[in-house]
């Protein structure tokens, strides 16, 4: 049996576990189990108020459930009731019962459960972040602010999360950590668990995901960080400052929606100031998308959501997380190479990595692939990536193989993975791929030898785009440009729970692993956003955005543009603003802000129905208050817009948060296919926070121009703030 199954990256599927003081969660076909977990969305109750008391919600909530569970007691027969998030409960019914509380006045919407996937220390010196002469000087390291990640849980051991030298968690936390067998501290502030109802166990992280992203996010300077003496250096997060609160809401299979909800109720009730969220789904409306729901709330209470764009790349349209209210984060490599060169026994080199760096590893029979019928004993096998690389190579061993070869497949391009590998091994990019097949089935006896030549950074071209990032269009607001941005989501090095690699390497080593996925680029904005949220506690998540967005740059030192996974140009669907650049973040001179009503305004113009604008937003009556607008009139800090239409005339409002005094004079880059304008032509700023509007103008003729990228540029002596334009 072939035992090369597809690798799926950090893209877990993952799957609730059960509570013993509430109700059995029930995840079953419908079809084949006399009962299954609902989500319900309601209204509030009339005239209701945030003191009201949990007992009074929940005596509301009764009265939309089938008799036989409205009287319920002393059990609950809720697994979870919301009032942060949504207003509404999970629960489990039968599909009789879940379309009697369909029916009832009041109900908003009737969800099934579902399973969504996780999206899964050189990295700092890569975007400029250093504790003396970088920017960490300039931004601070994320003082007072307090990141929340939903996630597998986290490892309180680990020294990434010790608290040397940390503030006290700032006033506003109401958070809590009340377990005997561990101990949060003024870094790890809060801990809790949701597996079908709240957890009484401690979320100890059994996968590694979780503590790996909350190290990316705020772990603490760790020197002599490696997985198993690659990489070496000292590890750090993001904002190494900021405080932590863990919220598990995954294991290995999966994260349920209702777990998801519950987590981030309980983070905004708790107080946090920054939301990660490494998972996400397909494509849904937004009323229907559980994230899009609970981010909405948590936007209106001034929190930022970053979440990861998908691992479902290079294919278009293949984005998670797509509301404009979250930041939707792809991936990219960095300047680093852990080298595993491979030398073929016709000479040719080829260069691969593998974080697990042994001796050199001599010529020996190659074989492709271990189909049960070959003898692998001591030879070299070559195989396809299906399923976990660490598995393949455990099993090579086990058939007493002496090394590995694994070949990226044809869509992956130039993006190679170090992995912390149980033999010697190397993983190479599809074009040198593609030669390894030619020469094994060219051969009469083929052979190949594996060099391993440590760390090397500096490498060039970086960064370029990981081919699994997801890309866009939008499939369900194409005029709204996404992926937002790309950060860092390749063989990221972060803290982890347990060993990595050959049993016989030193333990000291193993407390990091190199892993992949816009499950690690996610939690790099989250860190970026904590820095900009402790520095300017003011600013609206909207506001954090854009200083992320229009700061980002799309251009290499050499002035050419940043490359996708086969070393073409990367258009803006792909990279989105383009590459974060957190050295210019902090003071991005203007910021285009987006509040409540104009997303309302949005959705109106998008075409959801009144109730379904309510769902998203928990206003009744919510249409009534506002005009609808077309999604290209957002207050974005991109413009997309289709090529069908020939032309587009949007305004744009920005607030001035740089110099009081202060000028900017428009620089337009489009194609010469595309009339652009933009009047008025220099905004002129007398104070702090004043606010400016301007037209863009854009015409093509409809017929010949079928796709065109370029940007405005509002430029003063002290910042460049950069717009991207997509016709498509």
């Amino acid at each position: 049996m072939d035992i090369c199954f597809r690798h799926l990256l950090t893209s877990l599927i993952l799957i609730g576990l059960f509570s013993p003081t509430t109700p059995t969660i029930n995840h079953g076909s419908c079809e084949t189990s006399s009962q299954c977990t609902y989500i319900v969305r309601v209204r509030p109750p009339p005239n209701f108020s945030s003191d009201k008391s949990p007992m009074y919600l929940e005596n509301w909530y009764r009265s939309f459930l089938p008799p036989r569970m409205a009287t319920s007691k002393p059990q609950p027969p809720f697994i979870y009731t919301y009032r942060e998030a949504i207003f509404g409960f999970a629960v489990n019914l039968t599909k009789d019962e879940a379309e009697y509380v369909k029916k009832k006045d009041g109900v908003l919407m009737v969800y099934q459960d579902e399973l969504l996937p996780l999206l899964t220390t050189h990295t700092p010196d890569f975007l400029v972040l250093r504790p003396h002469g970088g920017a960490w000087n300039s931004l601070g390291m994320g003082e007072g602010s307090i990141i929340g990640l939903l996630d597998t849980g986290i490892d309180f051991k680990h020294t990434s999360f010790d608290d040397d030298g940390m503030n006290s968690p700032p006033t506003q936390w109401r958070g809590s950590c009340n377990f005997a067998s561990v101990k949060c501290n003024k870094k790890l502030i809060g801990a809790r668990s949701f597996f079908g109802g709240e957890g009484s166990e401690p979320p100890v992280d059994k996968i590694g995901h979780g503590t790996h992203t909350a190290s990316t996010a705020a772990g603490r300077f760790v020197e002599g960080a490696s997985v198993l003496g690659s990489g070496n250096g000292t590890a750090a997060g993001m904002a190494p400052h900021s405080h932590l609160a863990m919220y598990q809401v995954c294991t290995e299979w999966g994260c349920y929606g209702s777990d998801i909800l519950a987590g981030m109720e309980a983070a905004i009730a708790d107080g946090v100031h920054i939301i990660s969220i490494s998972l996400g789904g397909r494509s849904l409306p937004f009323h229907e998308d559980i994230i899009a729901i609970g981010s909405f709330s948590a936007m209106k209470k001034g929190i930022f959501v970053s979440c990861s764009a998908g691992n479902s790349g290079p294919t278009p349209k293949s984005l998670s997380n797509e509301a404009p209210w979250v930041l939707t984060v792809g991936a990219s490599t960095m300047d680093r190479q852990m080298e595993a060169i491979v030398e073929l026994g016709n000479g040719h080199l080829l260069a691969g990595e593998s974080a697990y760096q042994p001796s050199n590893l001599a010529s020996l029979p190659l074989v492709y692939e271990l189909d049960g019928t070959k003898n692998v004993t001591g030879r070299v096998v070559a195989c396809e990536i299906q399923g976990s690389e660490v598995e393949i190579g455990q099993t090579i061993k086990d058939a007493g193989g002496a090394g590995m070869i694994l070949l990226g497949s044809d869509d992956s391009g130039h993006t190679t993975f170090a992995t912390a590998h149980v033999l010697p091994a190397s993983y190479v990019n599809s074009p040198d791929a593609a030669a390894i097949r030619h020469y094994i089935n060219s051969s009469n006896n083929p052979t190949a030898s594996i060099v391993f030549n440590g760390t090397s950074l500096g490498i060039t071209p970086a960064p370029i785009v990981a081919y699994f990032s997801s890309r866009g269009p939008s499939t369900t607001s194409p005029c709204i440009l996404k992926p937002d941005i790309i950060g860092p989501g390749v063989n990221v090095i972060a803290a982890w729970p347990f060993k990595v690699g050959p049993t016989k390497v030193d333990d000291q080593d193993r407390i990091f692993n190199s892993i992949s996925g816009t499950s690690m680029s996610a939690p790099h904005l989250s860190g970026i956003a904590a820095i900009i949220k402790s520095a300017h506690p003011d600013w609206s998540p909207a506001a954090i955005k854009s200083a992320i967005m229009t700061t980002a740059y799309v251009i290499y030192d050499n002035k050419k543009p940043i490359l996708d996974e086969k070393l073409n140009p990367a258009g803006h669907f792909t990279i989105g603003a383009g590459h974060v650049n957190p050295s210019k973040v902090m003071n991005p001179g203007l910021v285009y802000d987006i509040d409540e009503q104009q997303y309302i305004s949005y959705l109106r113009g998008l075409g959801y129905k009144d109730s379904e604008v309510e769902i998203i937003t928990h206003q009744k009556d919510a249409c009534k208050k506002g005009r609808k607008i077309a999604q290209a009139d957002l207050n974005y800090p991109s413009i997309a817009v289709m090529a069908s239409s020939g032309k587009i005339e949007v305004n744009r409002t920005v607030t001035n948060v740089g110099d009081a005094r202060s000028s900017y004079k428009i620089d337009i880059e489009m194609p010469k296919e595309v009339k652009a304008s933009v009047s008025p032509m220099e905004l002129q700023f007398t104070k702090a926070k004043e606010k400016k509007t301007f037209t863009v103008s854009l015409s093509w003729d409809k017929s010949k121009t079928k796709h065109a990228e370029g940007s405005i540029k509002w430029v003063s002596g002290k910042a460049v703030v950069r717009s991207p334009i997509v016709i498509f």
